[in-house]
C-alpha cells in the first residue's frame, strides 16, 4: 500500500458470457440497499476515528497518514481484503473485510470525515484478468482520491497487480455507487442469485445508464436467466454507446451464434478482432497465454506489439525481458528489463534492479 502518484484500485466490470450451468439458479432476491446508505458511516466508527485520528488538530497531509495507519494497523480498523467483500461503508466497519471497491467507499468517507477533500476516481482502460468456472472477467479499476492544495494522492491496495493503459480519472460519488451495485450484480450472479443481480444491475444502470460495461453484463444476467430477447437488447444497447467494447461485441455475437445466425455473429467477431489488435492489454494477455504455453516465438510478437502499443507499461517490458532470456536473446533482455526498472518504482523498481543485477553478472550466453 502506498499513497503517492496516481495508483488504481480494482474491480470486476467487463463480462464474458457462457452457457448457464446446470448448477446455476435463480435465487432469492436480495434488497438493494438505498444509495444514499452506501457511503454513511455509522457512529461507532465515526467515533473510533474521532478518537484516534482527530483526537487534536493536524496539517491535511498528516491527516491523510493517519487515515491510512487507521485502515490497516490492529490497534486501527485492521481491514483484510478479501476479492468477494463489495461491502458498503458500514458492511466494511462491521466485518473489517473489503475488496478493493470497498475500500474505495470506506476511504472516501473516513478522508471526507477528516475534512479532506477525497473521491473515488476510476481507470477504464486496465487489467487484472481472472477465469472463474465459465466466465471471464475483466477488470475496470478504482481508487480513492485525495486532493490536498496543488497535490492529488490515490490510496491504493492492489496497485502492482494492476496494468492499465490510462490514469484515473475523478469520478462523483453517484457513478462511485453505481459501481458498488454493478459489482453487486456480478457476485450475487457467481453465487447463481441471478434475479438479485439484475436487480442489482438495474439500479446500477439507473445511476449510470450511459455505461456501456454494466449494459452487457446486465445482459450477461440476463441470458444466464434464460431471457435471450432482454440480453440481445442490452447487448445493442450498449454496443450503441460504444461500438467498440469489447465484451458487449463478443457476447453478442455469442448470442447470434447460439440462435444459428452464423453471419451475424462472423461480422461482429471481425469487429472485435479488429478492436484487439489495436488494444495493448489484449495483446499483453494473447502474450501470456503463448508463454504459459511454451510458444516462445508468439509471446514475443504479442509482448513486441503491446510495448508498441503502449510503452510506458513497465509490465509490458519485463515480460518481453523473460521471453527474450528464455531465448537466449540476453541484449535484448536487459535493454527491456532497464526500461522496465525506469517505468516502475518502489519494490517494484528493486525487484527489477535485482534482476538487472543478475542478468549482468551471467556470462554473454548464459
Amino acid at each position: 500500500m502506498r499513497t503517492s502518484g496516481w495508483l488504481a484500485l480494482w474491480m470486476w466490470v467487463g463480462l464474458a458470457a457462457g452457457a448457464a450451468g446446470a448448477q446455476e439458479t435463480v435465487g432469492p432476491r436480495e434488497a438493494v440497499p438505498p444509495a444514499q446508505s452506501v457511503l454513511a458511516m455509522p457512529e461507532d466508527l465515526r467515533q473510533a476515528f474521532h478518537a484516534q485520528v482527530l483526537d487534536q488538530p493536524r496539517p491535511p497531509h498528516r491527516r491523510m497518514q493517519l487515515l491510512v495507519e487507521f485502515l490497516f494497523r490492529p490497534q486501527g480498523l485492521g481491514m483484510q481484503y478479501r476479492d468477494d467483500a463489495t461491502y458498503s461503508v458500514a458492511d466494511a466497519w462491521r466485518t473489517r473485510e473489503a475488496n478493493c471497491l470497498a475500500f474505495t467507499l470506506l476511504t472516501v468517507a473516513l478522508a471526507r470525515e477528516a475534512g479532506l477533500n477525497a473521491y473515488g476516481q476510476e481507470i477504464r482502460d486496465a487489467i487484472t484478468w481472472r477465469k472463474d468456472a465459465d466466465m471471464i472477467y475483466r477488470a475496470n479499476h478504482v481508487s480513492a482520491g485525495i486532493r490536498i492544495l496543488s497535490e492529488r494522492y490515490a490510496i491504493d491496495v492492489a496497485w502492482d497487480e494492476v496494468i492499465a493503459s490510462g490514469r484515473p480519472r475523478p469520478i462523483d460519488d453517484q457513478r462511485l455507487v453505481a459501481h458498488f451495485y454493478s459489482n453487486r450484480a456480478v457476485e450475487l450472479m457467481r453465487a447463481g442469485h441471478l434475479d438479485a443481480g439484475i436487480a442489482h444491475a438495474d439500479a446500477a444502470l439507473a445511476l449510470d445508464p450511459g455505461n456501456a460495461a454494466f449494459l452487457s453484463n446486465r445482459g450477461v444476467l440476463h441470458q444466464r436467466a434464460g431471457d435471450a430477447v432482454a440480453a440481445e437488447r442490452d447487448y445493442r444497447a450498449a454496443l450503441a454507446l460504444n461500438p467498440d467494447h469489447a465484451s458487449a461485441l463478443s457476447n453478442l455475437a455469442m448470442h447470434y451464434r447460439r440462435a444459428g445466425d452464423a453471419a451475424s455473429a462472423t461480422v461482429l467477431l471481425q469487429r472485435l478482432a479488429a478492436v484487439q489488435a489495436r488494444d495493448p492489454l489484449h495483446q499483453f494477455l494473447l502474450a501470456a497465454d503463448y508463454e504459459r504455453r511454451g510458444d516462445w516465438e508468439q509471446a514475443l510478437a504479442h509482448y513486441r506489439r503491446a510495448v508498441r502499443l503502449f510503452e510506458p507499461e513497465h509490465s509490458f517490458h519485463y515480460a518481453l525481458a523473460r521471453v527474450n532470456v528464455v531465448l537466449g536473446h540476453g541484449e535484448a533482455a536487459r535493454r527491456e528489463l532497464e526500461r522496465a526498472r525506469e517505468l516502475s518504482n518502489g519494490a517494484t523498481r528493486a525487484r527489477y534492479q535485482a534482476k538487472l543485477d543478475y542478468l549482468r553478472s551471467r556470462p554473454p550466453q548464459g
